[in-house]
């Protein structure tokens, strides 16, 4: 009992010693980070596009001595760094791409940036702050190099393209990583997002799903056309249209145990007809589908397929239902042990009460493609100055985006901790 006493106790002051060295590491390279962040922000690239970008990012991991390799899922930069010692393998992930928006702040490095767009001339910008999280894991890579002789086994750090998604024809992001095996040798994956509405200081988490699976779909229903005078010679696709959002409305309402997780079906366009006088052949419904637990989720696509084709048939129309249509995301789902695990990594380097569980949020992340290979913790880091009430900051994708570099220091401290904390937890 003594001898694994005292194998804690040691652990514990090792844990606390390193943290210690992370935080004035920290300190000390932060005016570094935010150089690097405002470099990013000043000239963002557009999903597959990231060349400069990842260029930037090669030269300075060269620099550290890493082993580099580029061109991974198109434009994607992952370093390794060998410990020489036995040890798990822990990924540390930040996306690279900005979007199609027009920076509107007052910023004095604000994006000017232009590109094109699914064939359309567009202005760029770092929108949901993929240029923080380069910054942070530049810094934590610095860290990490440092103290290579406190690690035990590898670290690699996947810079990863088109998190917003690929262009229209193209493949990207995580789920190509993936394909391209940048997870084989991986035993645990940790990433983070700076939050806009969120205080500077704190990290936010969850056990479980943190961030809903996403599922386009579309639903094409078909009709006969007919004088709009003479409504009884048709089969109206517009009316069947109209049952069918209402029907679909009913399946997360009626059918899911919205105790369990939350769960969202939404219609975002209807495009049918051209003229206000005729009954059209077809009505095509575009939407959405969120969830948060896979039996919900496989629940929820199977209704939408009875409800659609069902209504359709009562009403002497056809429906054909594609879904997923497009591009299709997992949950980014936190593995509840390692959850536990890591929790108290959390406390120590964010500070007691500034930790916080939170509920889920609908929105989507492609992260979860690297979480379903092997175990993953995705955090929230505050970046929301401590003066400014939360329904002033400026939401994220919006032109008036932006954070408050100082909580990006935290940001890399998590990173560093999580990776030598795993490694002394696995020992």
């Amino acid at each position: 009992m003594k001898t694994a006493l005292s194998a804690i106790a040691l652990l514990c002051i090792s844990s606390f010693a390193a943290a210690d060295q992370v935080s004035k590491q920290a300190s000390n390279i932060e005016p570094q980070v935010i150089e690097w962040r405002r470099h990013f922000h000043q000239h963002p690239e557009l999903s597959n596009r990231e060349f400069e970008t990842a260029k930037y990012i090669e030269k300075y991991l060269r620099s550290l001595g890493l082993e580099v390799q580029t061109g991974v899922a198109h434009t994607g930069v992952v370093a390794m760094l060998d410990s020489g010692k036995p040890g798990p393998v822990v990924a540390l992930r930040a996306d690279m791409d900005g979007l199609p928006v027009k920076e509107q702040n007052d910023l004095p490095f604000r994006s000017k940036a232009t590109s094109e767009y699914n064939g359309n001339p567009v202005s760029v910008m770092h929108a949901c702050g993929h240029d923080t999280h380069m910054a942070m894991l530049m810094g934590a890579a610095k860290i990490l190099t440092d103290m290579k002789s406190q690690l035990s086994g590898k670290v690699k750090f996947v810079f990863q393209p088109a998190e917003e998604g690929a262009p229209v024809g193209e493949k990207g992001g995580a789920e190509l990583m993936v394909a391209e095996g940048v997870m084989k040798d991986v035993d645990v994956v940790f990433g983070l997002h700076i939050s806009s509405n969120t205080n500077v200081g704190t990290v936010e988490y969850r056990h479980g799903g943190i961030m809903a699976a996403v599922d386009p779909y579309k639903i094409v229903i078909k009709g006969k056309q007919a004088h709009g005078a003479y409504p009884w010679l048709s089969v109206d696709p517009v009316v069947t249209a109209a049952q069918v959002v209402m029907g679909l409305q009913t399946i997360v309402s009626r059918e899911l145990p919205l105790i369990d997780e939350a769960a969202v079906i939404t219609v975002g366009a209807i495009h049918g007809g051209n003229r206000s006088n005729i009954i059209p052949n077809e009505v095509e419904l575009l939407g959405t589908i969120r969830t948060l637990d896979q039996g919900m989720r496989e629940t929820l696509h199977a209704a939408v397929h009875r409800k659609a084709t069902h209504i359709a048939q009562s009403m002497r129309a056809e429906a054909e239902v594609s879904l997923p249509y497009g591009d299709s995301y997992p949950i980014t789902y936190n593995d509840p042990a390692l959850m536990d695990k890591m929790l108290p990594t959390l406390h120590r380097t964010a500070g007691e009460g500034k930790v916080t569980e939170v509920k889920a949020v609908t929105g989507a992340e492609d992260f979860s493609f690297f979480q379903k290979e092997v175990p993953g913790l995705y955090l929230f880091v505050g970046g929301k100055p401590l003066d400014l009430p939360e329904e002033q900051a400026p939401a994220h994708h919006t032109p008036e985006f932006k954070i408050d570099e100082s909580g990006m220091k935290l940001g890399v401290e998590l990173l560093a901790n999580l990776t030598l904390d795993y490694m002394q937890k696995t020992k």
